[in-house]
Parts: C-alpha cells; structure tokens; sequence
C-alpha cells in the first residue's frame, strides 16, 4: 500500500535532489553573510551568548554542588551534637552492650536527621551502632584525634566503607571527660544526587537562555545588516574613507536632502559654495537662503544636469538625481555642485572654437554643391551670415564669371559683385552686379589685394581709407550701423578670383585677430571651390560650344513635315544628345535621335562623328534596319581602332565610342507610312488627329557598338495630322522619377488640342523638366502631312519600247495640268531616258510617278536591283550618255532600293527651264543614248 505521497507507507522520505547550482548558491550566501559586519556581530554574539550560558551554567553546577556539601556539613554536624548531648548517651556509653541500647535509638534519629548514618563509636573508634549493622563492631578509619581531644569538626572522608560528609562530636559524661565519640554524615553520592536532579532544570535554563540570547543576536544582526546593506567590513572602512572624503576632501558640493525636503547631509565645499549656516543640516530647503530657482529645483523632484544656477557671484554647474528607494522608504535627492565661474570666459571661448571649426565643416560641406561660380559665391556668403558676420559681399573678377582664366599681372582695379547676404535686406551696401572699384591703395579691400592675405579694419570709422574711396556711400553704412570689416582676396593656385567682404553691424563686438585667422581659412576654401566652378564653366562652355555647333542650328522647310525641337545640355555636363531632320529623295523625311553614353568633350564629339556618319548613310537611301546596321559596324571599327583592338598595335589609353542610343525613322507623305527602327533607344510617341496618345512597340535593338544581332523595323501608318514625338531618356527619367511615371506624364502633356509643334515642345518642357536634369534632353515634335493626290501620278509601262513615247507624252499633259510647262521638256528627257534604259536593263514591272512638291520629283521603278552608273562616252561611242544627261537636267539623282527592286529619282525645280536651243532636240533619238 501506498501512502498519501505515493510511496510505500512505513519508507523513508527522500528529499528531492539539488542542483549543483544551488548546493553552490547557499554556501556562496553564506560566506557572504558571515563576511558581512552584520554576520560578523551575530557571530560575536552568538559565541559571547553561548560562552556566558556555559559559565553561568558551570557556576549553578558548582554552586549546586557546593550547596548541597555545605548542607550535608550543616545537618551532619547538627545530627552529630544533637545526638552527642543527648540525655543517657554517656550512660549508655558504660553498659556492658551499648549496641543493643544504642542501635535503635541511632537509626530512629538518622531517619528523622536525613543522614546517611549515625555511628556511636569509642574514643579508640570502635563503632557501637551504624546504619550498616555489619560494621558495628569495626575501627572507624579516619583521624578522630580531634574529637576524642574534645573538638567537634566536619571533614569530606574518602575511605571505607564510603565516601561521605561526616561529623564526628565528642560525648562527655557530667565531668567533661570525653567518654565517646558520634559520628554522622551524608555519603557523597547522596550530595551528587541532588545536584544530579537539579541539572536538567538547569540546562533547561541555559538552553531558553542561549536561544533567546541567539534570537536577540540575530535581530540585531538583521537590523544591522539592514543599516549596512550586508557590507563586510573592508566596504565599511572604504565606504567611511569615501564618506570623509565626500565631506571634506572632494571639491565638489553634495547635498542630500529627503523626502520630507529637509537637508540630510552638506559637505564642506557645499557649505563654502552655498554660505550654508553651520546648523543646516535638519533645516527645510526653503530655510537654507539658497536662490529661489535652486530651491524649487530641489523641491521640484525633476532630474537636472549641469544647470547653471546662482549663488551670490559664483555660478555653479548643478546636478540633481534621485537617490534609490531602500527598504520602502522613500527616495530623497542629492544634489551636486560645481563651480563654473572661473571657467565660464574659458568655456565661452572653447565654445566659440568649437562653432568656429563646426562652421568650417559646414562650409566645406556646403560651398561647392552646384560648380556654378555664381551659386559657390553666394553659397560662402550665406555660410557665415549669421554666425560669423551680420553681412557679406563677395566680388569676381569679370573674367572668372565666364570661365575664364583670370589675369596673373596683379590688376584687380575692378570686380563685379556676384552675392550679397545679410540679417536684413536693408543694407547699404551696393547690389549684385554692380562693379567695384578699389581706388584708394589704403582701402581694405585694396591692401587685401595688394598684401595676398586678409586685412582687418576693427573700427571703420577709423578706416579713413575706406572712407575715402566713397564719402557718401561710407557716410551712409556708417550711420547704418557697419563698424567692423575683413576684407579677404579669393586666391587659388596663387592667383586672384575675387574678394569676400565681412561685416559687422548689429553684433557688437568687433572683429579680432582669431576672426582674422577664420575669414582668412574660410576664404581659401571657398577659393578653391570658385575656381573649381570656373574651371568647370570654362569646360563646360567649350563642350556646349561643341555641342551646339555639332548639333543642326536650322532644321530644313520640309512639306512632309512640320518641326520644332528642344535640346537642353545637363547641369552636370554637356552630353551625346542629338537631333536631326534629314531630306530624303521622293519628298520623305528621316527623323532621328540618339544619346551617346557619358559626358563631356568626348561625348559631344563622339554624338558629332554618329550624326555625320548617320548623314552619310542617309544619302545611301538605306532602309532604318540596314542604316543602324552599318552604324553598328562602323562604330565597332572605330573603338578597335581608337583602343589597339581587332589586330591594331599599340593601343594606348584611348577611350572609343562608349555606347550610343539611336532611333532613325523614315516618314513617305505619299502614302502616310512611317518605317522606324532601334537601336536600345526609347520608341516615339505617336498623337493621333483625334488627340489620343500612343507608345508603339518597336523591336528590341541592342545599343550601337554591341553588335551581334541584326535590327528590326515597324512600320506604322499615319493619318493625315499625326503628330510624331522623338524624344532621348533624359526627358523622362531621373533621379527621382522612373521611365514610367515620365511616360504617364508625357501622355497628359501631349494631349493638349490645338497646339502648334512649338508650342507643344514648351508644354513638354513645361510639364517634364527637373530643375537640374542629370542628362541632356532631346526633344523633336513633327506634325507629318500628306501629299495631295492630285500632286501624285502614276503610270505603269509595258515592257514595249514603243511605250516610252507613250509615257513622255502622259507625262508631259500631267505637266500642263499643273501649270509647269516650262520644265516639261526636261521633264519629257528625264523620263525618256529613265524608262528606256528601265525597259532595257530592269525587269517588269516597271513603274513611273510624279510627285509634285517643292520640286518635281520623277520616279522610275523595275524589278531588277541593278545598279546604274554615270560615265562619260567615248566620241566613238554610240551610247552611254542617258544618265550623264539626266545628271544635267536634274538638280539630283539617285537610286533607292526596295524590297523587289530599284527605285531611279530625279528631282526638277519647277521652275527655270531649258533654254530654246535646248527645245530643238530630238527626243525619240535620245532614247538611243542609252547607259
């Protein structure tokens, strides 16, 4: 059976087992208490406790003892005399068998007396009675001299029978001789039974004793402990060193005060700072005289950290923390004092260092942000305003405005105010762009020019060289307030850019010689920032300059289209952006735009060599696929050449084409098609008649110079007052924008009605532009048009010769149905030659078209892809002089080739014909000159 427990009833109860961590905890507990003063003292206590209680204990013992021996000597003494003086004892003593009288009488008086035995013994110690009958008869042993001489006396006798306290009295007769002797005692082991029975009596009392002795120990250890926080004693005597030390060593004022605000505890340099009275320590806070704010301070219970409060003269940095809550007491406040007054002029001026070198930081930080030497100059004049000068002036000379390198001859006569900055808009001083003049060599802004380092006027009514150069202007900035100058030259490299001007008014304290030092440091950082932005804009004029001229200045009066456009070069850099609108034969148009990866010079010239490169591809009448194709190529011949690559030795550093963009498309106002194709450039945006804006998809191209993969076209047909809109990324995406949202925001733009292709590129712009764009912009906005169809005619010619006549004669009336009769013989000798040889050397079907536009167009068609080819006859020649003709009469020629085909154009002024000479020719003969 189990018990309640679940173990079997009657088994032993096993305590469960200890972790090594606790079996570790309690001694370590332990140790800690008895190192403690608190356990230290109970351990004393305990020991005196226990040591007391054992003394006192022994004593009682000892003292038990010694009463119980002194009563036996008392009661066998008594026993003793009573007996000895008892009436009939010496007659007794005489009878012939003193034991047979005297037996009786011995015990019934031992009983009553509480003796161990009574004897009546000889004066030679034979015993007559005893309370052991066996030794009545025997020698007492022992020394009875003394009671047989009449002497009654108590001995302790250790011997036969027993140990015992006993009495021995002598018994005289009536004459006063001794006749016998009584002796009676208590034996020892009935003295020690006594005490024996008086001992758990007495360590009764000792133990109550040592466990109320213990029992007060541990309160007061446990109340010490409290007032000690269990600190052994080497933490007390370190914490008494701290607390003389607080109270008389530390120069630092400590205050405690607790929760009733009364004043704890004041060391000394706290009552020398506050001029506490010496009976302070009790008092209220409000009774100490302290300042009214560090009294509510300490009354406030708020945390403080160095406050600077008064007392007197002094100022004193205050600290004020609360203390920890011990015990559930409430928590008071200490206060710490320190006297800043010596320090406040030294601490003032480590702060002005301090404001000095953190607005150097932010001047570096903050002058050159834009590489505009404009904005840098404003940057350093609105950097120091107000924390170093109430105003500041900053002049240029006129050549580091544009870029230019200024003059090293020393000539600074003149500058141009480029920035002005100050507390008030009000001031004195002459605008920005006024010029300024340093007339007066004693000036300070002159002798800063002269001397290559700042110069410093403390009091301008002192400065009668400032005052000088300009009587009223002077007059007024005087009156005005302005009374300290630093006049600082703007040297980079070892030259001149200008001069900053730092003025005081409102701040009274005048400029000093450590100003001087700072002006003079914060000018030669904003110098090297200026010449920086000239640098740049020097640079940057040279790439725009390259730019521009690289760039079409005049797009050409085209009836396909009508075109505006916008190119914007980066804040950053001129770029590789481009443009261009380029004629081509039957009055199409190839619209174009590209970006060249990069910045700089090298972009600008490089987006040069693509557009001229794509100009000369573009007289080739190559379809879009095929022109960025052979772009591709030469762009790749160019980087293996420019970089040593693809078999060139050498090589070098050279940098190639980088990577370049393009979208070339063609537009035919004859039929409204527009072919496009890609190279890795954003496709157009397409704004149809009725206002709705579309982003086709063109094929994806790599980027020119990548190379490996052919081009795609698209091809796209436009209704007559389309708008096409060509535009670079830069347009759309930056920093902060995505391609996406640019695109959602080119949509809106573009679907404003009625607006002129101008006046859509400043809605773009308007809607579009970043106000630093990182990129160029390239924007070109074509409303196409279309031929008319009655300016179109169109023949197809048999494969007859005899048709030639025909055709020149169709054509001839389509001449006169336009009013162009004067160029139709040259129209009849283009079209005979060009058909003829057509039909002789092309394949059917061969077609002709006039298109009348700003010129005649004439456009003979076949099926063979045959190149022809002007040479000049022979004078034995039959033949051959056809197309030398044509190259006569035409103001252009050339060929085109289709998809089946060739197309041979020519185009005619329409006006300015053949002279009458000229007339007299026998066309039907000419068919005979053929090529």
């Amino acid at each position: 059976m189990t018990g309640r427990f679940g173990r079997p009833r009657g088994s032993p109860v096993t305590p469960p087992p200890q972790s090594a961590g606790h079996r570790a905890i309690l001694p370590a507990r332990l140790s800690r208490a008895l190192h403690s003063v608190a356990g230290q003292v109970f351990a004393l206590q305990a020991v005196i406790v226990v040591l007391l209680i054992t003394a006192a204990t022994l004593a009682l013992v000892y003292q038990a003892r010694y009463d119980s021996a002194r009563d036996a000597r008392n009661r066998s003494l008594a026993a003793a005399e009573a007996f000895a003086h008892a009436p009939g004892l010496p007659q007794a003593l005489k009878a012939p068998n003193p034991s047979t009288e005297l037996q009786p009488l011995a015990e019934s008086a031992r009983r009553a007396s509480g003796v161990d035995f009574i004897s009546v013994m000889s004066t030679d110690g034979i015993r007559y009675t005893d309370a052991r009958p066996r030794l009545i008869g025997r020698r007492a042993t022992g020394d009875l001299s003394r009671a047989v001489r009449g002497q009654t006396f108590t001995e302790v006798f250790k011997g036969t029978p027993s140990d015992a306290v006993r009495a021995v009295a002598p018994v005289r007769d009536a004459n006063g001789a001794v006749v016998g002797l009584v002796g009676t005692g208590v034996e020892i082991a009935n003295v020690s039974d006594v005490v024996g029975k008086q001992l758990p009596l007495l360590l009764g009392a000792a133990a109550g004793a040592l466990v109320l002795g213990t029992g007060g120990a541990a309160l007061v250890s446990r109340r010490l402990r409290r007032q000690t926080r269990g600190l052994g004693e080497a933490e007390m005597a370190r914490m008494n060193e701290h607390h003389e030390a607080v109270l008389h060593a530390v120069r630092e004022g400590v205050l405690i005060i607790d929760s009733d605000r009364r004043l704890v505890l004041a060391n000394d340099e706290a009552r020398r700072l506050l001029a506490l009275p010496p009976d302070a320590e009790g008092r209220g806070v409000d009774d100490l005289g302290l300042d009214p704010r560090t009294t509510a301070l300490l009354g406030s219970g708020r945390v403080a950290t160095d406050e600077v409060h008064l007392a007197g003269d002094r100022l004193l940095a205050v600290n004020v923390r609360p203390t920890k809550p011990y015990a559930g007491m409430p928590t008071g406040t200490v206060m710490t004092l320190r006297d800043t007054t010596e320090l406040a002029s030294l601490s003032g001026r480590a702060e002005v260092a301090r404001g000095r070198l953190r607005l150097l930081y932010e001047a570096g930080v903050s002058i050159g942000t834009t590489l505009d030497v404009v904005r840098t100059a404003e940057e350093l004049s609105e950097v120091a305003v107000p924390r170093f000068a109430d105003f500041v002036t900053v002049e240029l000379l006129e050549p580091v405005l544009h870029g230019e390198e200024p003059s090293a001859n020393g000539a600074y006569a003149e500058m141009r105010r480029a920035a002005m900055s100050g507390i008030r808009t009000d001031q004195p001083l002459q605008p920005v762009g006024d010029t300024i003049r340093f007339v007066v060599p004693t000036a300070p802004m002159a002798a800063a020019l002269d001397a290559g380092r700042a110069v410093l006027a403390a009091d301008l009514n002192g400065a009668f060289g400032w005052r000088a150069q300009d009587h009223e202007g002077t007059r007024i900035a005087l009156e005005y307030g302005l009374h300290s100058l630093i006049s600082v030259p703007l040297q980079a490299r070892g030259v001149v850019l200008g001069m900053a001007n730092f003025w005081r008014a409102d701040t009274p304290e005048a400029f000093d010689e450590e100003d001087l030092s700072f002006a003079e440091e914060l000018g030669a950082r904003a110098a090297v920032s200026i010449d920086n932005a000239r640098r740049y804009t020097r640079e940057h004029a040279t790439a725009v300059t390259l730019q521009r001229s690289l760039l079409p200045r005049v797009l050409p009066d085209l009836s396909a289209v009508d075109v505006a456009f916008r190119y914007l070069p980066a804040k950053a850099g001129v770029g590789g952006d481009w443009f261009d609108v380029i004629p081509l034969p039957g009055a199409r148009v190839a619209l174009v735009v590209g970006d060249v990866v990069g910045h700089g010079v090298h972009a600008a010239a490089t987006m040069g060599r693509l557009r001229t490169a794509v100009h000369n591809f573009s007289t080739l009448d190559l379809p879009p696929d095929e022109l960025l194709g052979h772009l591709d190529e030469l762009i790749d011949r160019i980087d293996q050449i420019e970089t040593g690559s693809g078999g060139q030795e050498g090589g070098g550093d050279r940098s190639g084409v980088t990577g370049a963009t393009c979208l070339y498309a063609v537009y035919d106002p004859a039929s409204g098609r527009c072919i496009l194709a890609s190279a890795g450039h954003p496709g157009p945006a397409v704004v149809h008649p009725d206002g709705q804006v579309d982003f086709p998809e063109l094929p994806a191209g790599l980027p020119l110079g990548v190379g490996g993969m052919p081009f795609e076209t698209a091809e796209l047909w436009l209704a007559e007052g389309s708008r096409l809109v060509l535009f670079t990324d830069g347009l759309l995406e930056d920093r902060d924008r995505d391609f996406d949202t640019g695109q959602a925001l080119l949509r809106e733009a573009l679907t404003q009605p009625g607006r002129s292709p101008e006046q859509a590129c400043a809605d773009v712009l308007a809607a579009l532009l970043f106000p630093a764009p990182s990129d160029d912009i390239a924007l070109l906005v074509a409303d196409t048009r279309r031929l008319e169809p009655d300016r179109i005619a169109e023949w197809e010619v048999p494969g007859d010769p005899s048709a030639v006549s025909r055709v020149r004669n169709a054509g001839s009336a389509q001449l006169v149905a336009w009013g162009l009769e004067e160029i139709a013989f040259t129209t009849e000798l283009i079209l005979s030659e060009l058909v003829t040889n057509a039909i002789r050397y092309g394949n059917a079907p061969v077609r002709v078209r006039l298109l009348r536009d700003r010129s005649l167009i004439c456009e003979v068609s076949d099926g063979s892809s045959t190149s022809p080819h002007l040479r000049y006859a022979a004078t034995t020649d039959e033949g051959g002089r056809g197309l030398f003709l044509v190259a006569q009469y035409a103001d252009r020629w050339g060929t085109r080739y289709t998809e089946r085909g060739k197309v041979i154009w020519a185009e005619v002024p329409l006006t300015g014909g053949p002279d009458a000479a000229s007339t007299a020719l026998d066309l039907d003969a000419l068919e005979d000159l053929a090529w």
